[in-house]
């Protein structure tokens, strides 16, 4: 088939690329800075230059490529994790809002059978169970820049899957680590725990649910061909409290054992909705992946994947 990759450089867009043209798939996948263009080709993919807020622009992409399937793995995240400072998602929510409804509408207005769009799998209400499900209610309304960006992805969601001219699916990937993440050796969550600076807090019963990039592309392979239309939580098999995984974690980079701290303490430095999640926060099941797209994750818990 012929698949359009909106954000064919990114962190799942260089595998999931690769993926799909080892899949025996037509790949045309763009990037808004032409320096990137030969590592796109270099893979064996058409590249269109293509920046996702030029409505006009993305019409034309995705016409010109003629695709059966168009793949949004648009954003834009600083290498810098600070989630404190009130405008860290906000270029990532303008992509998220504006280049995904543009994207939308040109897959609509070129007839394209199906849609398949990022989104995460940490949006659930922090309440009852620990692991959630698809059917589980949104948090639609958390204060501060997590808020924004949960309210941003929640809406471009429903426009995907009340779209009713292609097939809409929603894979709601999990914490992301591997090459060009925060969680990679030089990236700067893994600079924090090096630096004991990224504490458990509180109890650390907050419920973190990860995945690999390469499974995260290789779910999203699985999702061109196979998949009603529907959200679905792409994570690895064992979501994990925060004072479970983040030892590990420091093992792997072979740092000191993480500070524990008091959430009162967090909460002055860090801020509420941090602070929040290191307590509160969901996890999430990937039983309806593995049975409706066929998928399994290589990586099957960060206890591997940490060390791999």
């Amino acid at each position: 088939m012929k698949v359009f990759v909106a954000g064919a450089s990114g962190v799942i867009g260089k595998p999931l690329v690769r993926q799909l043209l080892e899949a025996g798939h037509e790949v045309t996948g763009t990037t808004r800075d032409p320096s990137k263009a030969a590592g796109i080709e270099a893979l064996g993919a058409t590249v269109a230059i293509c920046d996702a807020l030029d409505a006009n622009g993305v019409k034309q992409a995705i016409a010109g490529a003629g695709p059966d399937v168009v793949i949004n793995q648009l954003t834009s995240l600083p290498q810098e994790y600070d989630p404190k400072d009130p405008n860290f998602y906000d270029q990532t929510n303008l992509l998220r809002s504006q280049g995904g409804h543009n994207l939308v509408e040109a897959a609509r207005a070129a007839g394209v059978g199906r849609f398949i769009t990022q989104s995460i799998s940490f949006l659930y209400v922090e309440e009852g169970t620990w692991v959630k499900t698809e059917d589980d209610p949104l948090n639609d309304d958390s204060p501060g820049s997590f808020g924004e960006t949960f309210r941003v992805m929640i809406e471009h969601e429903r426009e995907v899957l009340g779209t009713t001219e292609f097939e809409g699916l929603c894979l709601r990937y999990g914490f992301l680590y591997g090459p060009g993440t925060w969680y990679a050796p030089g990236g700067d969550i893994a600079l924090e725990v090096k630096k004991r600076r990224f504490p458990v807090v509180g109890s650390g019963s907050g419920t973190f649910s990860f995945l690999h990039t390469d499974d995260a592309a290789s779910a999203t392979v699985c999702a061109v061909e196979r998949g009603a239309s529907g959200a679905y939580n792409v994570t690895d098999d064992e979501p994990a409290p925060l004072k479970d995984w983040l030892p590990v974690y420091a093992q792997s980079l072979d740092a000191r054992p993480p500070r524990r701290v008091p959430f009162w303490l967090a909460r002055l430095i860090a801020g509420k909705p941090v602070a929040t999640s290191a307590i509160e926060m969901r996890g999430a099941s990937n039983s309806r992946a593995k049975a409706e797209l066929g998928w399994s994750p290589k990586l099957a818990t960060w206890r591997q994947g940490f060390f791999d």
